[in-house]
């Protein structure tokens, strides 16, 4: 293994979080409002408990039923303005065995919880599907719960399309100018919510669901982004705490309160995947397809290529290198199994020919997009400075050169280029948390980490283990990201323990991830839209 003080980019991270906090201490502190104890109730006391009349979900006949659940927009103010989150959920299909009610989070943020449990749930065991009621809900500020609105439809496309692989001169200055002009969308179309769409609130939304179920304590699968919700959930009520699956978790603190030092964590992450991924296409050629042998090489220049001449695709709209690193972005998330189909797409793309990494991001994808962004800006504090902003983000680019440039210098969209927005947010921040994340008291909670996960860092998942007062590390050694139902070892002791309680040893480490996959074992192509997240079948 590498020793950090060897590694170039372990160089670069590390000078990122000394500058960060040279910077912010000569500015001051860390600026931009945030109420302490965000989320906490205020002196009107506890707010009401909502009534869920459950009925059919949309004419579906999958066996779930949906509700509506008022909750207060602003937990200051208990008994004030409320909020409607759609609810949804399927009874235990064994009930004299019955144990509860076990939320499914699939995180995003801006992924419909609603969804999820429905599409996820023929994924689970018989074992989860038996004993307890499988509940998933949109939480505030995304799909049926008041969908955060910023740029439209036409914004978007305009700003995505006119990205570039290789960003040139003055893509600082636009960055930031797009980040301020989606930050007064967002202010314009639904600045009465934005200040309450942090994940302080969110826990309050679920301790009340969990009160509405008639629940003394609750099970919770959280991944990527549904780990921190987990996180703080279990921090702000602890002895609600069934079980606690985290998936691809977090390091709460750091994303919190230091978030250019995570998000350089972040970049390094992705594109030491990229780069693990090209380095096999360098070994295996003839699996691969692309590069001739120096894919890396190629890769950069194909950016370059579509940079120059974009791909019109059928949509009427161009395909440019910046549409390449964007959809790798979220492709690589699946781990070694589709490289091959990573390589034959690369090669469609340098023969100009359809690729489902050319396909630019569409209208179905926005949504999704703006609350990600947005909820980021309501939970973390980013420095307000300008010229911090502009050396943090050229360390970043530096520290990744193959994916950083494109998605750091790009318009807003998914978690790693938040920072030219929310250093530039509009609005307070009452509903961010703010305590410790020791969850004392709690039961057992279970933190997985995926060794090579593109992003969310391995690192990320050891540190939450560590500062939970209950945590419990298990590990999968593989490439992708999250663990669960993607090893067949992980599922086996995620599903003993939800259903049981009981633990992995610990220092588990699970490697059965699938290698890759010849193009003739698969029988249809990779996703291209990633707003649909499910529980995956093993």
């Amino acid at each position: 293994m590498t020793r950090s003080a060897d590694d170039p980019r372990k160089r670069v991270i590390w000078g990122i979080s000394l500058v960060l906090i040279t910077v912010t201490a000569l500015l001051g502190g860390t600026p931009g409002p945030a109420a302490a104890g965000a989320g906490a109730t205020g002196a009107a006391g506890a707010p009401p408990v909502p009534v869920l009349s459950w009925g059919p979900c949309d004419g579906a006949e999958d066996g779930f039923e949906c509700a509506t659940a008022r909750v207060p927009m602003d937990y200051r103010r208990p008994a004030g303005p409320t909020l409607a989150l759609a609810v949804t959920r399927r009874a235990a299909a064994d009930p004299t065995r019955r144990t509860g009610v076990l939320i499914l989070h699939p995180g995003g943020p801006g992924n419909s919880g609603v969804n999820f449990a429905r599409n996820s749930y023929e994924a689970l065991p018989t074992s989860l599907r038996d004993t307890f009621d499988v509940v998933g809900y949109d939480m505030r500020g995304v799909a049926r719960s008041g969908q955060v609105e910023c740029w439209d439809d036409a914004q978007y496309a305009a700003a995505v399309d006119g990205a570039r692989g290789a960003p040139g001169p003055g893509a600082f200055t636009e960055a930031l100018r797009q980040g301020a002009a989606f930050a007064a969308a967002c202010q314009e179309r639904s600045g009465d919510l934005l200040a309450y769409i942090g994940t302080g609130s969110n826990a309050g939304d679920i301790d009340l669901l969990r009160q509405a179920l008639g629940e003394e304590t609750l099970s919770f699968y959280g991944r990527s982004f549904g780990s921190y919700v987990g996180t703080v959930y279990a921090a702000r009520f602890p002895e609600r705490v069934r079980a606690m699956v985290l998936d691809g978790a977090y390091d709460p603190r750091r994303y919190a309160d230091m978030p250019y030092a995570y998000d350089a964590e972040q970049f390094a992450a992705l594109d030491a995947a990229v780069g693990r991924f090209l380095d096999w296409c360098g070994r295996n050629a003839a699996a691969c397809g692309f590069g001739e042998g120096h894919p890396q090489q190629a890769f950069e220049q194909l950016k370059r290529d579509l940079d120059a001449h974009p791909v019109i695709t059928t949509s009427g709209r161009p395909a440019t290198g910046y549409t390449l690193a964007y959809r790798l972005m979220f492709n690589i998330n699946a781990g070694k199994e589709i490289w091959p189909y990573l390589g034959q797409a690369l090669r469609s793309a340098q023969a100009r020919q359809a690729s489902f990494l050319l396909s630019p991001p569409s209208p179905a994808s926005f949504d999704f997009l703006s609350v990600n962004t947005a909820v980021e800006c309501a939970d973390r504090l980013y420095p307000s400075s300008q010229p911090l902003l502009r050396t943090l983000i050229a360390a970043e680019t530096a520290s990744a050169p193959l994916m950083g440039p494109p998605i750091a210098l790009g318009p807003p969209t998914y978690d790693h280029n938040h920072a030219p927005t929310c250093a530039q947010w509009p609005t307070e921040r009452p509903s961010r948390f703010e305590g410790s994340y020791r969850a004392a008291g709690a039961a057992p909670i279970l933190v997985l980490g995926t060794t090579g996960d593109p992003d969310t860092p391995y690192q990320d998942a050891v540190t939450l283990a560590r500062t939970l007062a209950s945590g419990r590390l298990l590990t999968f050694s593989a490439e992708g990201h999250t663990a669960y139902h993607r090893s067949a070892c992980i599922s086996t002791l995620v599903d003993a323990y939800l259903s049981t309680l009981a633990l992995p040893a610990r220092g588990t480490i699970c490697a059965d991830e699938t290698p890759p996959q010849p193009l003739d074992r698969r029988s249809t192509s990779p996703e291209v839209d990633e707003t649909h997240d499910v529980i995956p079948v093993l």
